[in-house]
């Protein structure tokens, strides 16, 4: 069975498994006493002790209709032999949990975990912990069970902040963020939480590796940890050896939904701007620049003389985004934004995102081979707003009038006939592709008839004469590639390099 992304929070049967003894026949080993070293660090049971109070269960209630539920919610009884005594009694359990006797409206309940922030009872956790419930109790350490409020959530990066009112006289212990950046590969880490609902559990490993994208999200960059981490766990707080807050755990990639050591912790740097916005607007205020970008791969980075390849590429500029009157055009390459640089697409979607609505910064671009600063004020990002990559859409197959075949590729001029026959808007303007050779390198780049070739090497072209003429002329120059900037029939852009050899 392949590996899965398990969110944590969900609660599942715990299977329990014999560990087997391994007999070594021939010769005995007597093991001494292993050196402090390599047992881990000492201080972990006083960072425990420390923190331990600040950690609590989430408890949620939700009604949902037991019609049609079925096992997804209420959950698979156990395979008991024929004949078991124990046979009719889950039997009965499971029917009434997945509504089949009585029908109508039920509650269901989960759990999962999170950590006090402030003495005044503010919470940190995941939104898919709290995702659509009726009811939210927090439970401290000592098992208070204290109603609690939704102060805001963010789905992009799924945290959720809560506040609950402290009991009387009771002084709560809060936690305090750490500095994410400043960890290391191998650094020890300790995760406290709920797994499989058995309260505040502590668990230590190590960091596994930084920075990790997994593509569950625009905002990726996890701490990945080899402490273990279940279902439950999804809220609890991942602490460095100073005891503080460097990770939200929230993910586990498991065949069996147990942990077998790869576990996800959002990273401190990506918790604490999420976390203040909430608490001051009950909402996120994440920046926006108004462009579609694309990864700088090893070949557009040589059509373009960029060395080394980094960066991300602009492929389509917003109409009526702030970077286009602030001058940045498709075919740029964004290397430096507000002081930071940008190595890939994932870093510049996370620095405008974490950047204030309405600041004025510099953009550091290369254009041609030359770098150029653009000073771009911010707007606001409409998070309800679906992700716009930059598009790789295939068209229908339709007669093929070639006129000039160039790299694989069949080309045709435009006409009225063939904007109507491929739905391309009169707006856009180039060389249509009709047709591509299988095996070619243009098919695997995923180009397709219907495509629009806009530019080559950031020239633009008009008919497939044109586009023979800049081939051959790159050939002569020694390039390896060619750039091409590519639309779809709606006029997005995007930029796809073909080999010249």
């Amino acid at each position: 069975m392949p590996a899965a992304i398990v969110l944590s929070s969900r609660i599942r049967p715990l299977r329990i498994r014999p560990l087997f003894a391994a007999l070594c026949l021939g010769a005995a080993v007597i093991a001494g006493p292993a050196p402090a070293s390599a047992r881990g660090p000492e201080g972990i049971a006083d960072v425990a002790e420390k923190v331990i109070d600040a950690v609590v269960n989430i408890s949620t209630t939700q009604t949902v209709d037991a019609k049609g539920s079925g096992e997804s919610k209420g959950g698979a009884a156990p395979q008991l032999p024929p004949g078991s005594p124990f046979e009719e009694f889950f039997e009965d359990f499971f029917k009434n949990r997945r509504g089949e006797k009585g029908g109508g409206p039920r509650k269901t309940n989960s759990l999962g975990s999170g950590f006090i922030i402030d003495p005044a009872g503010v919470v940190v956790t995941n939104n898919h912990v709290i995702a659509d419930s009726d009811e939210i109790n927090v439970i401290l350490n000592d098992g208070t069970k204290i109603k609690a409020e939704l102060v805001g959530v963010d789905k992009k990066t799924d945290l959720a902040v809560l506040k609950f009112k402290p009991p009387a006289g009771k002084t709560l212990t809060a936690v305090k963020f750490g500095d994410s950046d400043k960890l290391r590969l191998g650094e020890w880490v300790i995760a406290i939480g709920n797994p499989f609902s058995l309260g505040g559990t502590v668990t230590a490993g190590i960091v596994s590796a930084r920075n990790r994208d997994i593509n569950s999200g625009p905002y990726d960059s996890y701490i990945q940890t080899d402490a273990a981490i279940n279902r439950g766990n999804s809220g609890g707080p991942l602490f460095n050896l100073a005891g503080e807050v460097i990770g939200v755990n929230t993910l586990i990639i498991s065949p069996s939904g147990g942990s077998i050591g790869i576990g996800f912790a959002v990273p401190s740097k990506t918790v604490v701007p999420v976390v203040d916005q909430l608490r001051q607007f009950g909402e996120l205020r994440r920046g926006w620049l108004g462009v579609r970008i694309q990864q700088v791969t090893d070949e557009i980075a040589e059509s373009l003389s960029i060395k080394p390849a980094r960066g991300a590429l602009v492929a389509g500029v917003d109409d009526k985004g702030p970077a286009k009157p602030a001058g940045i055009e498709p075919g740029d390459v964004v290397v430096k934004f507000d002081g930071k640089d940008i190595k890939e697409p994932k870093d510049l979607s996370r620095i405008v995102a974490d950047t204030a609505v309405g600041k004025t910064v510099d953009v550091v671009l290369i254009r041609k081979g030359k770098e150029e600063t653009k000073q771009v004020t911010l707007g606001r990002l409409d998070d309800d707003a679906k992700p716009q990559p930059a598009s790789a859409k295939s068209q229908p197959e339709p007669e093929k009038p070639v006129t000039q075949k160039v790299l694989g590729l069949d080309l045709a001029a435009l006409s009225k006939d063939l904007r109507g026959r491929y739905k391309i808007k009169d707006s856009v303007k180039g060389v249509l592709v009709t047709g591509v050779d299988d095996g070619s390198d243009a098919a695997e780049k995923r180009l397709s008839a219907g495509d629009v070739i806009v530019e080559v090497a950031q020239e633009s072209v008009g008919n497939a004469a044109d586009i023979k003429k800049r081939i051959d002329q790159l050939k002569k120059d020694g390039k390896k590639s060619v750039l091409l900037l590519v639309a779809n029939g709606s006029g997005e852009l995007r930029f796809v390099a073909l080999s010249l050899q």
